[in-house]
């Protein structure tokens, strides 16, 4: 669509009236003597008697033009524009981290799918997280894999299908056989402080304890909530198991209620399925509709035009003037 950026100036199109109306031109007038016979005198002392003043009046199509270029140089000033079709950026209000437990442990296949039989760790997790992955278009998703020490896989992007390739590609013990708990959540907390979104989320699973971490896993959680960072919790081991093995859900408990997140306990396959339909349901899509109409300036076309209709007019009465002097020689 054709719009004024400026409608308003339409406004002074009538100035030159205005003008014309409050300041009328210059008349003055002199004594002076009348001969009803000054033709006879001028011709008895052999001259020729020309006009004394010459008042330069407009014509028609002088008018015309004049006005008409005032009308394109006025509408130049209100800035006309074509607007364009919108165009509309959703940018989305959620990071959420997924943090991935890539101890060796996760390699045991004792974990039971959805017939009951024993399934390897990280393959029920590949599945399942994979899956929330495809269900969240609409957010920045990161993956941090922990073991020894944690590692972050790939940075928050809206490139899912990457997200799902480094899933699919994770191997237990690749980040070393132990588990890294207070050090993945001061990892996930150094990445959350680059962006800029409202709502930081952290889904961190384990199957174990931690082991081999720096600092303190309840330590991290309390400066997570300082920071804002949301952490649910999903526990996939065995906590009557002993050592290394055993599942820490007390920390995993205080970690989660001290951020404002929830803990999870997976027994199977279809328990972990349902542990993350159900963070799908509390982490909702939010994303910011931008949208603008991009504008293009067409000042320049009637302000060309009023310079074309001047300069046609002027000249065309200069090559009329030329012409009648060469006819009068």
């Amino acid at each position: 669509m054709y719009q004024l950026d400026l409608p308003w100036l339409l406004l002074a199109l009538p100035a030159p009236l205005l003008v014309w109306w409050l300041f009328p031109a210059h008349r003055e007038t002199s004594a002076s003597i009348r001969l009803p016979f000054f033709s006879q005198v001028a011709e008895a002392a052999g001259v020729r008697p020309t006009e004394g003043s010459v008042i330069a009046r407009r014509t028609w199509p002088q008018l015309f033009c004049e006005g008409l270029a005032w009308c394109l140089v006025v509408l130049a000033l209100a800035r006309p524009q074509f607007v364009e079709p919108p165009i509309e950026k959703v940018e989305p209000q959620r990071d959420i981290l997924l943090a991935l437990d890539l101890s060796q442990s996760m390699d045991a296949k004792d974990f039971p799918d959805a017939d009951g039989k024993p399934l390897a760790r990280v393959e029920a997790v590949r599945q399942v997280v994979a899956d929330f992955v495809s269900r969240r278009p609409g957010d920045r998703i990161g993956l941090v894999a922990f073991g020894d020490a944690p590692y972050p896989l790939a940075p928050f992007t809206m490139d899912h299908a990457l997200i799902e390739m480094m899933i699919a590609d994770a191997v237990p013990g690749m980040a070393g056989p132990r588990t890294s708990l207070g050090d993945t959540l001061g990892l996930a907390i150094k990445m959350f402080e680059k962006t800029t979104v409202p709502e930081k989320v952290l889904i961190l699973l384990t199957d174990g304890n931690d082991t081999a971490s720096r600092m303190p896993p309840l330590k991290a959680a309390e400066i997570a909530k300082t920071k804002g960072v949301v952490v649910h919790t999903v526990g996939i081991g065995d906590p009557a198991a002993s050592g290394e093995d055993k599942l820490d859900t007390a920390t995993l408990q205080k970690i989660a209620a001290g951020t404002g997140g929830r803990y999870f306990f997976g027994g199977d396959q279809m328990q972990l399925a349902s542990i993350y339909q159900v963070l799908d349901q509390i982490t909702p899509e939010d994303q910011k509709n931008l949208s603008w109409r991009p504008r293009v300036e067409l000042f320049h076309w009637p302000l060309l035009a009023a310079v074309l209709v001047l300069a046609g007019f002027h000249s065309l009465v200069g090559a009329a003037a030329i012409m009648r002097r060469r006819a009068v020689a």
